[in-house]
């Protein structure tokens, strides 16, 4: 699997691994949703579009995690693929791709209540990219 977990306290650590950024972004975001569901299970019959921007590509990433828990949220929805179609440091513009959420069906697991700047790191290296962060559940 392109994304990973890592230990923390009271929270879930959660890392997207890309061969791009964008990628990245997107693994995260995998991550994210599987800890509220299984993922596998969530089939791509609605797309909806995401847009933010924020100061740095730092914070970029947190409100890109976070537009996709409000998009769900309001929606009623899991997501499960995503592709991001236009990314800068201070803008960023994709897609999430998911279905209502049927909890017997997508074995419901642990809300999500948002990314957080917690432990907060993007990196590249030996030509991955890494993207962290901690999701407060």
């Amino acid at each position: 699997m392109p994304f990973e977990y890592f230990e923390h306290e009271a929270d879930v650590g959660i890392v997207g691994i890309g061969k791009t950024l964008e990628e990245a972004f997107e693994e995260a975001a995998k991550a994210m949703f599987n800890v509220e569901v299984d993922i596998s299970r969530v089939e791509c019959k609605e797309k909806v579009e995401v847009e933010c921007s924020a100061d740095n590509v730092e914070e970029l990433f947190i409100e890109w995690l976070n537009s996709l828990l409000a998009e769900a949220d309001m929606r009623n929805m899991v997501f499960s693929e995503f592709e991001i179609t236009e990314l800068s440091e201070h803008y960023l513009k994709g897609y999430a791709c998911g279905e209502k959420l049927d909890a017997e069906k997508h074995k419901v697991r642990t809300e999500v209540k948002a990314a957080t700047y917690s432990q907060l790191k993007i990196e590249e290296k030996d030509g991955l990219f890494y993207v962290k962060c901690v999701v407060d559940v």
